[in-house]
């Protein structure tokens, strides 16, 4: 099967033709490229239906000099998410060709081909997938027939954040490339003890926000810092968020896998902190080659392949676009395995104190390590308990040290002061025994017999509701309420307790935003991973709406429209 791609979704006109029998693409792009500032839809529409033409012919005559006259057995084209304007232009030369050659016309989503380009050429089979591109930053994983959001933006995407800062300094779009260069100078400059300059870093669960950091980058211009070390600086910061997020991923779903795609993925900083990330983790990492990062056809044409062969195609009729198509509205019609990126981490406790997710008495989480420990002489009698867990957050070497030092006191300090707050007002959480803060090391009653994740219940989830609402009622955020920080164990057909750890995001507030996030990050987690979520996320608001403030429920709505094209 060979395939026409046609990709317009914001600035680059592209063509490709993808030849399945001989896995070979030939990708032929004409960029918009601003006279000044961002993209401007109109003046980028302008391109799209000057340039389509000429990008389409280029490849059509290709084709048709080595294949002749019937070398296309479909056309794809980028459905969306994407600008109107654009969109439309390349869905009305998608439908022309589709015609004019009588072959099957297949719309794709340009989110879900920015993943599959990277798990095709990986030969991975069910990776986390970061998409890291202009107007968009979402975390992917294949479950249950859909790609599920594991974590997004809540407002900009990453290469717009970045770009808003460099509208600022006043350099031209795209800013990516410009910063990535003026950091690496900077870098080249800097004496080893240089401070960092102050940016928000911003990661609730899997979940991020980018608009504080392109504000904060701002000011710190106006106020006169060298423009390379805001560079460095909101570098490090973007890049770590993302890549620790990544990583968040990779432990509440058990993968060992991840791909990289979109255009920021083009930035070496960026790809060499995901690289040291899994290593450290025993995962596997892929980044496409750099024209399947940026925009591109290629990776149109060849889910466009896929879709054809799958018998997904659309009738020129029914060929919409559209502006706002989220990837978890794709049914994904082209694979019939029944994989899931939740594959479990086998992480139910054995007898003996255990786990067998690492064979040793412990585990690894995103950020820490967890050893449980048989309790001192003396001690089970005043606790009731025969072990302890030892939490030890362990340094990021993808992190610039300085931040890295930063976020695991921060963490350490506010999750030995709000578990115990928490448990103070009512919320089941572990008894705090030391810490110790240079070392970034807590000693935890052990609760429990295995997370929440492994055993997903209606019950356990009211319970939930119920502590998240009582938390909340203190005037505290936990920050990352996923199914792997939710600790339960069965004493009984009745007697069954769900016990909330890991504090290390949680701050005081009472804001109702602030607290529809806790749930909004809760019911991702279930989501993300439960083969039938709804009933489970219905008694978990069942159980908050019972101890909680209505208000957060209703917040909560308004939360959930504000990932990308809700």
């Amino acid at each position: 099967m060979r395939v026409l791609g046609i990709e317009g979704t914001a600035w680059c006109a592209s063509a490709a033709l993808y030849d399945a029998e001989t896995d070979s693409v030939l990708i032929e792009s004409n960029p918009y490229e601003p006279d000044s500032g961002g993209i401007h839809p109109r003046e980028a529409a302008e391109h799209m239906s000057e340039a389509i033409p000429e990008v389409v012919d280029a490849v059509l005559t290709a084709a048709e000099t080595e294949h002749g006259p019937d070398a296309i057995d479909a056309v794809a084209f980028s459905k969306g998410p994407g600008l109107g304007p654009c969109l439309r232009t390349v869905a009305t030369a998608a439908r022309a060709l589709a015609g004019v050659l009588n072959v099957p016309l297949v719309g794709v989503n340009h989110m879900v081909a920015h993943l599959e380009i990277g798990r095709h050429q990986s030969g991975f089979e069910n990776p986390v997938c970061l998409n890291a591109s202009g107007a968009n930053a979402h975390l992917l994983g294949y479950h249950d027939g859909r790609y599920r959001v594991l974590g997004e933006t809540m407002d900009a995407g990453v290469g717009n954040a970045i770009d808003k800062f460099t509208r600022h300094v006043g350099w031209d779009h795209p800013g990516g490339p410009k910063v990535e260069a003026a950091a690496a100078e900077a870098a080249a400059e800097r004496e080893p003890d240089a401070q960092l300059v102050d940016l928000p870093y911003v990661v609730k669960g899997m979940d991020f926000s980018f608009s504080g950091i392109s504000s904060a980058a701002n000011d710190a211009y106006d106020d006169g810092v060298p423009v390379g070390e805001i560079c460095f600086s909101l570098q490090e910061h973007v890049f770590a968020m993302l890549t620790e997020v990544s990583e968040r991923a990779l432990s509440l779903t058990g993968a060992d896998e991840l791909v990289l795609g979109g255009g920021v993925a083009q930035n070496d900083r960026l790809r060499g902190m995901l690289s040291t990330m899994c290593a450290s983790r025993g995962a596997d990492f892929h980044a496409p080659e750099p024209r399947f990062l940026r925009d591109n056809a290629g990776m149109i044409a060849v889910l466009g392949a896929e879709m054809a062969a799958a018998g997904d195609t659309v009738p020129i009729a029914d060929s919409a676009i559209d502006p706002n198509f989220r990837p978890d509205q794709v049914p994904v019609t082209w694979r019939d395995d029944d994989a899931s990126v939740a594959r479990g981490r086998g992480d139910r406790e054995r007898e003996d104190g255990g786990w067998e997710s690492d064979g040793g008495a412990g585990r690894r989480g995103a950020e820490a390590t967890v050893e449980i420990a048989a309790a001192g002489a003396g001690e089970d009698a005043a606790t009731g308990e025969t072990r302890r867990v030892i939490k030890r957050r362990v340094p990021k070497r993808y992190r610039h040290p300085q931040l890295d030092r930063a976020i695991r006191r921060e963490r350490t300090v506010a999750e030995a002061r709000l578990t115990s707050e928490a448990r103070r007002a009512g919320v089941p959480t572990p008894l705090v025994y030391d810490v110790d803060v240079p070392a970034a090391t807590l000693t935890l009653q052990h609760v429990g017999d295995r997370d929440l994740a492994a055993d997903l219940d209606e019950r356990w989830t009211t319970a939930v509701g119920r502590h998240l609402a009582r938390l909340h009622g203190a005037g505290i955020v936990h920050g990352d309420p996923t199914t792997r920080n939710v600790r339960i164990e069965r004493r009984g057909e009745r007697d069954a307790r769900a016990t909330l750890i890991d504090f290390g995001l949680a701050y005081h507030t009472g804001h109702v935003e602030d607290h529809a996030m806790d749930l909004h990050v809760f019911e991702g987690s279930v989501r993300a991973t439960a083969t039938e979520p709804n009933p489970l996320i219905e008694a978990f608001e069942a159980g908050y709406a019972e101890a909680g403030d209505g208000d957060v429920l209703d917040r909560l709505r308004t939360v959930e429209g504000r990932g990308r094209y809700r």
